[in-house]
Formats: C-alpha cells, sequence, structure tokens
C-alpha cells in the first residue's frame, strides 16, 4: 500500500518560493504544481476541514476558527473536539475502502477524539486547584509519555502567543517546528502510518506580527525550508509520497477594522467590567462581531436591527462586502453556526475583534496576545 505524508506549511504562497527556499523549490519542480481554491473564510480552522472532509462549511460546520454558541449564548473560539467537524473525514473514508490503512493527526486542529489512530495536539492541564499547565495531548494516552522521554516537553510558548517564532531561553525562533518534525519521523518509525499529517507552523508567525514584506521573512522561509528538506529526506528513505500544501496566503494589511467599538457606539454591544477590565458580553448584547482576520460573522440578537445593521457596515470604512442568507448560500457558508451577516474586508484592511475605547480597559488576553497587533 502506498503511504502519504502531507506537510500543511500554513502561510506558504507561490510568491514566497525563491532563493531562501532551495529545497521546496527542487520538490515542487520534481514533481507537480497546483493552485487550489482557497477557503472562505481563509483560517485555519475552516481550511484545515475542508481538506480533510472535501466538504464547504455549510455541511461540516467550520464557519471559522470560532463561533457563537447561541444555546450557550458564549463565543468559543479554538475548541479542539473533532465532534465539532461535522462530515465524515479522508481516514474514515480510505480505512473503510483499505485494509490496514491508519492515520496520523500532528498538531492538525480539531485533534481530539477524533477517529485517526495516533493524535498529538497541543493542550494545557487544568488541575483543580487553578494552575494551567502547558503540555500536549495524545492519543493513544501511551504515546504522550513515550513521545516526551525522547523528544523532551513541547516548547509550547513557541506555537502561539507572544512568543510564536522568537528566540526565547526556551529555545530558538523555530524550536517549535522542528518538534513537530522530529515527532513526524517518531510516528513513522514506531507505527509508519499509511497517512502522516503534519503542521508546520513557524511561517505564519512573522508573516502575521511583521506582514509578508519585513526582512525577518527571508530567514523564516530559509528556517522552514531546512526542516522540510530535512524532513523530505527522511520520508524518502521511509518510501514515503509527500504532499506539501498551505491553508492560506498572507497579504500585507494598513486598516484595522473595529466593527465591535462601532456597534458599541450605536448602543448595540453590551460590556460589563470584571476587576477593572472590560469584557464583552455576548449573550446580553443586541449586536456584535466574531472578527477573524479578513472575515466577521455578525450576530445579530435583535433581529429587528438586521437592516440598520446592514446599513452601518456598508458605510464603514475597511469592508468590502456584507452577506446576508443569500450571499453565504452562495460562498457555502450557509450554516446555523455562521453569523446572521458575514463581513469581507477590503484588501489592506483587517477586522480586530476590539471593543474597548481604551488600552487600559483592555482583557488581559488582549494585552498577551500581540501577534494581533500586524501588519500581515
Amino acid at each position: 500500500m502506498k503511504r502519504l505524508a502531507v506537510l500543511n506549511v500554513v502561510g506558504l504562497s507561490e510568491s514566497l518560493l525563491g532563493p531562501a527556499t532551495p529545497r521546496l523549490n527542487a520538490f515542487r519542480d520534481a514533481g507537480s504544481f497546483a493552485h487550489i481554491r482557497p477557503a472562505l473564510p481563509a483560517v485555519t480552522c475552516t481550511a484545515q476541514s475542508n481538506y480533510l472532509t472535501g466538504r464547504l462549511p455549510r455541511e461540516h460546520g467550520i464557519v471559522a476558527n470560532g463561533w457563537f454558541n447561541r444555546e450557550l449564548a458564549e463565543l468559543h473560539f479554538w475548541k479542539q473536539s473533532n465532534h465539532l467537524v461535522l462530515a465524515p473525514k479522508i481516514w474514515d473514508t480510505l480505512r473503510a475502502e483499505l485494509p490496514g490503512f491508519t492515520c496520523a493527526q500532528l498538531f492538525w486542529w480539531f485533534n481530539m477524539y477524533s477517529t485517526a489512530d495516533f493524535s498529538t495536539t497541543p493542550r494545557p492541564m487544568y488541575p483543580a486547584d487553578g494552575r494551567k499547565c502547558f503540555d500536549i495531548y495524545t492519543w493513544p494516552h501511551d504515546l504522550r509519555p513515550a513521545i516526551k522521554r525522547d523528544l523532551g516537553e513541547f516548547p509550547f510558548f513557541g506555537f502561539w502567543g507572544p512568543a510564536a517564532g522568537v528566540r526565547t531561553p526556551q529555545g530558538a525562533p523555530d524550536a517549535t517546528t522542528r518538534w513537530i518534525a522530529e515527532a513526524a519521523k517518531w510516528i513513522e518509525r514506531r507505527h509508519a502510518p499509511t497517512l502522516n499529517l503534519v503542521y508546520v507552523p513557524h511561517l505564519d508567525y512573522n508573516l502575521q506580527r511583521l506582514g509578508p514584506g519585513h526582512p525577518e521573512i527571508v530567514r523564516d522561509l530559509a528556517r522552514v525550508d531546512a526542516i522540510i528538506g530535512n524532513l523530505l529526506d527522511f520520508l524518502a528513505q521511509q518510501s514515503v509520497e509527500v504532499l506539501v500544501l498551505s491553508e492560506y496566503g498572507i497579504s500585507a494589511v494598513n486598516r484595522p477594522v473595529h466593527l465591535n467599538r462601532v456597534f458599541r457606539e450605536h448602543g448595540w454591544l453590551v460590556v460589563k467590567e470584571e476587576l477593572g477590565l472590560e469584557l464583552l458580553d455576548a449573550g446580553a448584547s443586541r449586536v456584535f462581531a466574531a472578527a477573524d482576520h479578513q472575515f466577521a460573522h455578525i450576530y445579530v440578537n435583535d433581529l429587528a436591527l438586521l437592516n440598520k445593521v446592514r446599513a452601518v457596515l456598508e458605510n464603514t470604512a475597511g469592508v468590502a462586502e456584507v452577506w446576508d442568507a443569500n450571499g453565504k448560500r452562495a460562498a457555502g457558508l450557509d450554516h446555523p453556526r455562521a453569523g446572521d451577516l458575514v463581513a469581507m474586508a477590503r484588501p489592506g484592511a483587517w477586522f480586530t475583534y476590539y471593543y474597548w475605547l481604551y488600552d487600559r480597559r483592555a482583557p488581559d488576553f488582549a494585552r498577551t496576545v500581540d501577534i494581533h497587533r500586524k501588519p500581515g
């Protein structure tokens, strides 16, 4: 049976291939190259779900990296249960057709409680005393102590947040990506999966933080190219075919669009004070935006405002299009999890989640996740 490794080099686009990527160039030239129709919205959770199910959000339900749960009246982003993906996965289909087929899923999202044979994903532990201990979750459970014994602790702080892709006392800027690449080798040596899904995150960080034209991006490309080249050599020795893909490309932006501040000015958005800081009360708000880079899902809890909200959006600088039910249907986003309206940003603009008016009143999470103050 042929075996395949899929290397998801997030943020990679054709425009980035060049002198800094000799191994990726050679890999492309020796094989074939194709463009895909990008996911809408072009974000990790939607793009990966499109790839792994072959369906659009109207069927698999992953309308963004997160959405408003109308029953709980809460926003939920970056949840990890695979049960949220409502369509069959590629490994389920192939397992039914190919006796002996196995799948490893390394750091692709929705990687808890899936039917993949081997899974590894970032997951803190939350003891009852209130601590938050950074770690990984694996399936089977005994894979976790074994892989950590051989590779060391997963460099969690290099995976996301302010230290993502930055040299820290805990390691080099590409420490997380190197750990994941070594994990792919580790899984191959011990389990030889038929399909090995590998997430390669390093390019994504500075492309967002610094923008695609920054000189540091060339160094990031060289780092990723070296890691991929080493992994290509290893997989070739194991007679594993390789597919390299990306979820989306990143373009330069210079205009933040604060939709929630607009809604607050109209008296539609409710903010509550906790410990001297402001928190969005989505359940009490008449209108709010779940902003996600190029797209924003607009939830209108008071549907009598729907036409007014649309008019405000259409007259907000930086908004390119506003989709109602018909627009969502045309884009494949007609799923109950989607907003009542969906806004798309103009080129050069991006949607923030900011609802506070003064930074000193911003919630703690906004003070730490500085990757969202981005030119990319």
